[in-house]
């Protein structure tokens, strides 16, 4: 009668929870790993958050596994309603013997129980408990989905959570290419994950497995020859896990993306493909720490003391696919990500955006720039300034073509441009690009301004990508566990900044800079190559920003602490070399790449001052005449001032406290005290000839190309 009562009892207890413990595994849904592949379908990395679980539906699984694991533990399964009587009452008669809790009877809709939802321990409430659920889940469920819940739920040891992650841990095979012998070990491994762990007790593992052939030879489902040739097998065990990340920066990059937006992306089961191509990271990667080596001999410096780094972004003009990405020299040291979260000044890599504005207003590549010293006055904070740029080279040119002041950067030759072209018009020009941070004077001639090397990437594409922006995109597609396609990016386009004719004017010219100008180190044999270095103001960063006919490339070197580089510190002879690396790797990698650049319809050749030029309709030759004289019927003459050995891409900033009544002839004061947006209304013209204020876009480049469905 006590029995009877205590049982009754308990029954009641169990039965209040059995509907609500019952959803857990009626709604399973476990946490998923979800993969992050490159473009080819490559894994780059596995990312969870506790549990690293990969989900395997039962028609994944191979019959051999099923088997092995119903004649290890329930044989019966096929046959009971959850709860196996049979085995209950020989486990009663061994505690009764043992006096204790030796061997519990459980099924395999128990054991699923015990793992998902109750505890380990040996109590009667909780047997009953146990029993009841089983018998519900059993009523709702199917065996199939029992067995699919239990595979995917069990730990198989080192992490490893469901039997598709162990295989691909363990093997680095998907569940149908296991051999049975592999699947015997995964069998056998779930009664003592630690104890049986092929990495730590190989041996043991084997004999476990053997254990588990034995058994499926002995009720006949497997054939004798089956069974001598699986125990004489001693598969191989990886030690390396599949979880491990060979592309952390572009793994951070994805999560950081995404973080909010489909959940917990770590939790989700997500296939998130990029387009990264892992073969070009690999010589991406290769590239970055083949320059960062040369800069550390260069200064004598050693990598656990130097604050050195670099970044370098590979993008394939036409789509934006991000191809290769490198945030860093070494992620373990730090895992900023360089390409994509610094703001750095691009110094003269930003002078094609000038130049390109130029030949679009009907400049051509011939047409002569003025070439000397110039001296702007301005106020600082009520106080007044004085800015002297100056040249690297100690001479004026007076005059100098077009062609050869952006080949050589030279910077007065620039910042006359500047100021002929007007600074309104740049400013206008470069909002269609989304620039942030726009200079609102003539430091816009030096590049004055913070851009990532990503962002470098995107607006630099209108030169490698005939005059059309394309956003830069690192995600093509995500899939479901269910398999469906939740989100695809579509990249946006800012089409027509200038023609195809007009950009391939600044790509022939670019091209020169490679072969014969700042950017001799680029050069790769057999390819053609456009690009333009950069450097900064003391050598802080240095940049080498060019392309190829089909792919762009991004790459910069500088200081984390963003102290100067060291003496003679350029984007020629720093970032140059990773460029020139990246695209020797890849032609041989590729032997098929494009090498030559198409030339539009509508670029012709003629003849200016004896020397063979390109012109287009828009930027036709310039009018024969004599430069010199041109000069000084200016200026009157030679302008002998000595000046200071600087480099030719450095914003040099020559600052003098001066009298405001002072008059020394200076250029008309800009006073940027005053209100930024009332300065560039005074000095804007109406009606700007190369876009329309209408044509100005409203918001900016998304941030997000993708869509959600």
């Amino acid at each position: 009668m006590i029995f009877a009562v205590a049982l009754t009892a308990a029954f009641i207890y169990a039965y209040e929870e059995i509907s609500l413990d019952a959803e857990k595994l009626i709604n399973y849904k476990p946490e998923t790993s979800s993969v992050i592949l490159d473009r080819n379908g490559e894994k780059l990395a596995y990312v969870f958050k506790k549990q690293h679980r990969l989900y395997a539906r039962y028609d994944e699984l191979p019959s051999y596994l099923v088997e092995g694991l119903i004649a290890m533990e329930d044989t019966k399964f096929f046959e009971h309603n959850g709860v196996n009587p049979d085995a209950i009452l020989r486990a009663i008669i061994k505690d009764i013997q043992a006096g204790s809790f030796v061997e519990g009877g459980s099924t395999l809709t128990q054991q699923l129980i015990k793992n998902k939802i109750l505890t380990s321990e040996k109590k009667l409430a909780r047997k009953i408990k146990e029993a009841i659920l089983a018998l519900k889940i059993e009523h709702e469920l199917s065996k199939e989905d029992i067995i699919e819940r239990y595979l995917n739920e069990i730990s198989y040891g080192n992490n490893y959570f469901g039997v598709k992650t162990a295989a691909n841990g363990y093997f680095h095979k998907e569940l149908n290419e296991l051999t049975l012998k592999e699947s015997a070990i995964l069998v056998g491994l779930p009664n003592a994950p630690s104890y049986y762990n092929p990495l730590k007790h190989y041996k043991r593992a084997l004999n476990r497995a053997n254990n588990v052939l034995y058994r499926m030879k002995s009720i006949g489902w497997i054939s004798q020859n089956d069974y001598l040739k699986a125990v004489k097998e001693s598969p191989k065990i990886y030690k390396t896990s599949l979880t491990q990340n060979i592309a952390p920066y572009i793994v951070d990059e994805v999560l950081r993306r995404f973080k909010g937006k489909l959940g917990d992306v770590r939790t989700g089961g997500y296939q998130i493909y990029t387009t990264i191509d892992m073969k070009q990271q690999a010589i991406a990667q290769d590239a970055v720490s083949f320059s960062y080596k040369k800069a550390l001999k260069k200064y004598k410096e050693k990598p656990d003391t130097s604050t050195l780094n670099a970044a370098f972004v590979a993008v394939e003009s036409k789509t934006g696919d991000i191809l290769a990405m490198v945030g860093g020299v070494d992620y373990k040291k730090s895992a900023f990500n360089r390409a994509t979260q610094s703001m750095r000044q691009p110094g003269s890599a930003f002078k094609p955006f000038i130049y390109q504005t130029a030949l679009d207003m009907g400049y051509n590549p011939a047409s002569p720039l003025t070439d000397l010293a110039r001296t702007f006055q301005y106020y600082y904070k009520g106080k007044p300034k004085v800015w002297s740029p100056k040249n690297y080279e100690r001479d004026f040119k007076g005059f100098i073509p077009l062609r050869e002041a952006l080949v050589h950067s030279r910077n007065l030759a620039t910042i006359n441009l500047v100021s002929d072209l007007g600074v309104s018009t740049i400013r206008k020009r470069l909002a269609f690009l989304d620039v942030p941070h726009i200079p609102r004077d003539m430091s816009i001639a030096l590049g004055n301004l913070g851009l990532s090397p990503m962002k470098m990437a995107q607006i630099f594409s209108v030169f490698a990508n005939s005059g059309h922006m394309i956003e830069s995109r690192l995600v093509s597609k995500i899939i479901s566990k269910e398999g469906a396609v939740i989100y695809a990016t579509r990249p946006k386009e800012i089409a027509n900044f200038t023609t195809p004719e007009q950009a391939y004017l600044m790509t022939d010219i670019l091209k020169d800079v490679i072969k014969r100008g700042t950017g001799k180190n680029a050069r790769v044999e057999g390819l053609e190559l456009a690009g333009k270095t950069g450097t900064t103001n003391n050598g802080v960063d240095a940049w080498f920003c060019g392309y190829s006919p089909t792919i762009e490339v991004i790459s910069w070197v500088g200081r984390d602490n963003n102290k100067p580089i060291g003496r003679k510190a350029t984007g020629g002879g720093l970032a140059a070399p990773a460029f020139a690396y990246y695209y020797k790797k890849l032609i041989e990698l590729y032997p098929d790449t494009k090498r030559s650049f198409d030339i539009p319809e509508g670029v012709f050749k003629g003849d200016y001052e004896g020397k063979s030029e390109l012109y287009t309709t828009n930027s036709p030759l310039p009018k024969h005449k004599n430069p010199e004289s041109e000069f000084d019927r200016m200026f009157g003459g030679d302008d002998d001032e000595n000046v200071e050995d600087i480099n030719p891409e450095d914003d040099i900033n020559m600052e003098e406290d001066i009298s405001p009544e002072e008059d020394i002839g200076l250029a008309e004061t800009i006073n940027i005290d005053d209100d930024p947006n009332e300065l560039i209304e005074s000095q804007e013209e109406e009606g700007d000839p190369l876009h329309p204020k209408r044509k100005v876009p409203k918001t900016p480049v998304s941030e997000d190309s993708g869509t959600l469905f």
